[in-house]
């Protein structure tokens, strides 16, 4: 006699009321992610490529402010060393060429 499957038995009214809640519970969270500001954004195409081109601005603007302290830090620091004459002096070129342009 070949083993009853799972769906081939009756249905237990305990777990039918378990499943009932796991549903119910399961509707309010999806109600609740779908309320989330993440999705309306991305539930609207006007609102998701406005957010994307704010987004890439603010990382371009972050990586060229983030790239220029780095770059005059460690050319402030290569101009301080006057133990090797060839870095000392480039750095020190670099650093006239800037206040030149800046003037």
């Amino acid at each position: 006699m070949p083993r009853p499957q799972p769906h081939d038995l009756p249905p237990d009214p305990a777990d039918a009321d378990a499943l009932a809640a796991e549903l119910a519970s399961l509707r309010a969270e999806v109600r609740r992610l779908n309320g989330h500001r993440f999705v309306r954004i991305h539930n609207s195409l006007p609102r998701l490529l406005l957010f994307q081109f704010t987004n890439g601005v603010m990382v371009g603007l972050g990586t060229v402010i983030g790239a220029t302290i780095v770059v005059s830090v460690v050319v402030f620091f290569l101009a301080q060393i006057e133990l090797v004459p060839i870095i000392g002096a480039y750095a020190t070129r670099v650093i006239e060429q800037i206040d030149r342009d800046l003037r």
